[in-house]
């Protein structure tokens, strides 16, 4: 890390429903920049006065950008940080973004107990997620790695179950999917740079804390 670097703090902000909450609160917290924009051109987005960079990552990179360093600290939501299990800190639940991670399947298939439906195929996008999940009931399963349409696997008999994020259940409901098990509530979290931490633990402890005050409602003089 260069001198350079230490003069600024780069926040990493992840692209899709994320962006504009994540967006907002930091700026509320006086986090932002004149051309800070989901669909931005730039690459590095900079705000000479306070001295921030920001970055707009994919969600499943945000947490490398952050472990090693590239970004001091960003926002992502839990079920990635769960999946991507980086090195890093994670210092606030700054609860918005609230989905929950559960296993669903086809109403025809529907069983009595989880266990039923063990040696049965799991499409996803969290296999380690779903792996540890079924690991830790004793059920043995087999996962497929899908990056979309997850919904679509039973349809089309790619797989018996999948293991999926959702907000409401309206495309479970939709595609006659029938929800069996929830795994967890998932929120965003304002995550660090293990060393960035270190270096610049008084920008970023009072970031964090101001977002702390912001959620717990109490006015920033």
């Amino acid at each position: 890390m260069t001198s350079s670097d230490m003069d600024y703090l780069t926040i990493a902000l992840p692209k899709g429903k994320l962006f504009a909450p994540s967006a907002e609160m930091l700026a509320k917290v006086g986090c932002t920049a004149e051309d800070l924009s989901e669909n931005s051109r730039k690459l590095v987005i900079t705000n000479e006065k306070e001295k921030l960079h920001f970055i707009i990552t994919k969600t499943a990179d945000l947490p490398t950008y952050i472990e090693y360093g590239a970004a001091d600290i960003g926002i992502i939501g839990k079920d990635v940080l769960l999946e991507e299990e980086k090195d890093l800190y994670e210092l606030l639940d700054l609860r918005f973004g609230l989905c929950r991670m559960m296993v669903a399947v086809p109403e025809a298939l529907k069983r009595e107990k989880l266990s039923d439906y063990a040696h049965m195929r799991v499409a996803t996008k969290y296999p380690r997620i779903a792996e540890s999940f079924f690991h830790s009931m004793g059920i043995q399963m087999e996962f497929i790695k899908l990056n979309g349409s997850i919904e679509l696997a039973p349809m089309v008999g790619l797989a018996e179950i999948i293991v999926d994020l959702v907000e409401t259940g309206r495309t479970l409901k939709a595609n006659n999917l029938l929800e069996v098990a929830t795994i967890q509530p998932v929120t965003a979290r304002f995550i660090a740079n293990r060393v960035s931490f270190k270096l610049k633990f008084d920008r970023i402890n009072r970031i964090t804390e101001e977002l702390r005050t912001l959620l717990e409602g109490v006015v920033i003089p």
